[in-house]
């Protein structure tokens, strides 16, 4: 049976858990050849076993992608041992104080966030992307429902996220004559760890956070990942600069 990405090689940042680790899952399902960048060890070192005992290929390279040095040093380490780099999924992130007023708001979170959210995808890419071009590839970066509309608390992430969704939107064009697609995922709520901590630890607002999904119910991290292998392979070798929802309805006026 033909695999979507036979012998590719795709990298995930925050591949430790949630969502990146499901993607770095789903790549190798398809026959690819997974990075898994994060800043954790242990977790990191259980998705390359996930993924190593269904038989596939996976690397965990540390990586705080808020710092260049580490971004550079880890797109050098891939290249070292795989030569090439065809695809890349920018899905590290963090939430800060989600429920912070902006007056209440320390800057020094607010400096985190985006460092790690909107800087980490802006130096991922920089770095990516000369090998992908080579390789004709693909990227996708991970936005959310939070960088297409508005909401009270959390400045930073809401800000975050719509810097995503512009730097996409930049590099999609920048980079469309030369074969490369850039586009976004834009999840709602997704049982991650992440949203463990800021949503589901109280009966109230998980109830309140589920009744915003017209479909009844929040995501999970599988069906991110399917969208994110999607926007990477051939089927959607005509899509590029988009943001794409998966969302639940969340987003329907």
């Amino acid at each position: 049976m033909n695999k979507l990405f036979d012998g590719e090689v795709a990298l995930v940042t925050g591949g430790s858990s949630g969502i990146g680790r499901a993607t770095a899952l789903a790549f190798a399902v398809e026959g690819a050849k997974v990075v898994v960048a994060s800043r954790r060890n242990k977790e990191s070192a259980e998705t390359v076993r996930l993924i190593e005992a269904e038989g596939g290929e996976a690397m965990f390279v540390k990586t705080d992608v808020s710092k260049s040095s580490e971004v550079e040093a880890l797109i050098a380490e891939i290249i070292k041992r795989f030569g090439t780099l065809n695809f890349a999924f920018n899905n590290a992130g963090i939430e800060g104080d989600p429920f912070v007023p902006i007056e209440k708001y320390s800057e020094a979170t607010w400096d985190h966030v985006i460092d790690v959210n909107l800087k980490g995808v802006f130096l991922c890419m920089k770095y990516e992307l000369p090998y992908i071009v080579k390789s004709k590839g693909a990227i996708v970066n991970m936005a959310s429902i939070a960088g297409l509309v508005g909401g009270r608390v959390g400045s930073a992430y809401y800000a975050s996220k719509h810097g995503v969704v512009g730097l996409t939107k930049a590099a999609a064009l920048e980079y469309a004559e030369k074969g490369i697609r850039v586009n976004a995922v834009a999840p709602a709520v997704i049982k991650t760890p992440m949203t463990d901590r800021s949503f589901f630890h109280d009966d109230e607002l998980t109830a309140g956070v589920i009744s915003r999904h017209p479909v009844g119910r929040v995501g999970v991290p599988e069906e991110v990942a399917n969208a994110v292998v999607w926007l990477c392979s051939d089927r959607a070798s005509f899509t590029t600069g988009h943001t794409l929802p998966v969302d639940g309805g969340f987003l329907v006026p």
